[in-house]
């Protein structure tokens, strides 16, 4: 069984992803709440990747290349097979004339595919932006956390993050919106190192510094202020702010709210993240949002024969389009990416020391026992109770 803190953080997931499906399925403009669950899944990602390789780092036995070498198997073996199952089942089809750009989802370059052309064509495929921002971290970060001297780990996220600030910042000053400004790597870095920074700050002090304690509420409030505000009509400059708040704003609330599940929240809501079946849509979240967009170009298709609306957002496209997501991710999740994660216990991230040590299973964002002076990572690093990597992943 996985602790208190991990199943939270499958909750989390299962929260972000439900706004994703909230956005996409019923909200008749709902893209800002979807890209805040996205955002979310960036703060997971960085935190449970980071935690992962600096215990890693810290063991004993711990080699660069041994540890770079599982990370990058790992995240293959966790997150390719099912995305390029979708692809090729688009290729196969030509999925709302998807077949023309596929080479860019491919390479993981989708990001800068609907960047440069400025619209989500093929909008089939348009979530796998995230999924490129993703894995372009991945090709990189592993490299910074294991090679970098330690000491300067927490500066350098502090920077990455600065500099994702100061690219938002700027943005008023190119003129008209783009796609481009959400799209470069540079606009989600922030997420994805405050989450990292976090699992580097949490390796020295459980203690949340006095100005997040401080802060969090009001920013909280205002990203709320900024997502709901929708004036019509809208002036360039308007949307710049409300662009800007509701991005940067949620920032800390997301990292206070992620550091808090992975310690546990002691009250009801913990509880309820906790309860087996969020736990349950947690696990199974990468799927659902990689196959949400499929299900709902075959469900539009198949209109003829649904007895309630899916041709447009409202209850009847969210009530049909979740349930035949969760049905279509659950069946990947039992019979074809379990048994293939099950092949991570050949790829420990330190070397075994001991015949009797059985093969890690473990993934970036599995249960870690609290460390005390010398106590050694072993059971953190092959226990086979794993959780996933953030579901996006």
């Amino acid at each position: 069984m996985s602790s208190a803190r991990d199943r939270q953080l499958d909750g989390l997931r299962t929260l972000a992803v439900a706004t994703v499906l909230y956005a996409h399925f019923f909200a008749a403009d709902g893209s800002i709440w979807g890209h805040l669950g996205v955002r979310l899944f960036f703060v997971l990602s960085g935190f449970l990747i980071t935690r992962l390789l600096l215990e890693a780092r810290a063991d004993a036995r711990y080699q660069p290349m041994t540890a770079l070498k599982a990370f990058y198997i790992r995240r293959a073996l966790r997150i390719f097979p099912p995305y390029f199952a979708v692809l090729a089942l688009v290729w196969f089809v030509n999925l709302e004339g998807a077949r023309g750009s596929l080479k860019w989802h491919v390479l993981y370059l989708a990001n800068y595919w609907y960047a440069m052309h400025n619209e989500w064509t093929p909008w089939v495929l348009c979530h796998t932006w995230s999924l490129s921002i993703e894995e372009q971290f991945y090709i990189v970060w592993p490299l910074v956390i294991l090679l970098a001297p330690r000491r300067f780990i927490e500066q350098i996220c502090i920077t990455v993050i600065a500099c994702s600030l100061a690219y938002r910042l700027c943005w008023p000053l190119t003129g008209t919106p783009s796609l481009m400004r959400d799209l470069l790597p540079s606009a989600s870095m922030d997420a994805l190192a405050g989450g990292a920074l976090l699992a580097a700050y949490r390796q020295r002090t459980q203690a949340w510094p006095q100005w997040m304690r401080m802060s969090w509420i009001p920013l909280a409030a205002a990203a709320t202020v900024a997502l709901w505000l929708r004036p019509d009509p809208i002036t360039p400059i308007l949307d710049w702010v409300i662009w800007i708040g509701s991005e940067v704003f949620p920032l800390v609330p997301l990292v206070m709210l992620v550091g808090c599940s992975s310690s546990g929240f002691r009250s009801p809501f913990g509880r309820l993240l906790e309860l087996s079946p969020i736990t349950a849509v947690g696990r199974i979240s990468y799927g659902i949002y990689l196959f949400h967009p499929i299900v709902l170009s075959l469900i539009v298709k198949a209109q003829s024969w649904i007895p309630v609306s899916v041709s447009e957002q409202g209850f009847g496209r969210l009530i049909v389009g979740s349930v035949a997501t969760l049905a279509l991710a659950s069946i990947s999740w039992f019979v074809f990416e379990k048994p293939l994660n099950n092949l991570k216990r050949y790829f420990p991230y330190v070397a075994r020391s001991h015949p009797s040590l059985a093969p890690s299973t473990a993934t970036a964002g599995e249960p870690r026992e609290q460390r005390h002076g010398a106590k050694t990572f072993e059971t953190a690093l092959y226990r086979g109770d794993a959780v996933q990597t953030s579901d996006l992943q």
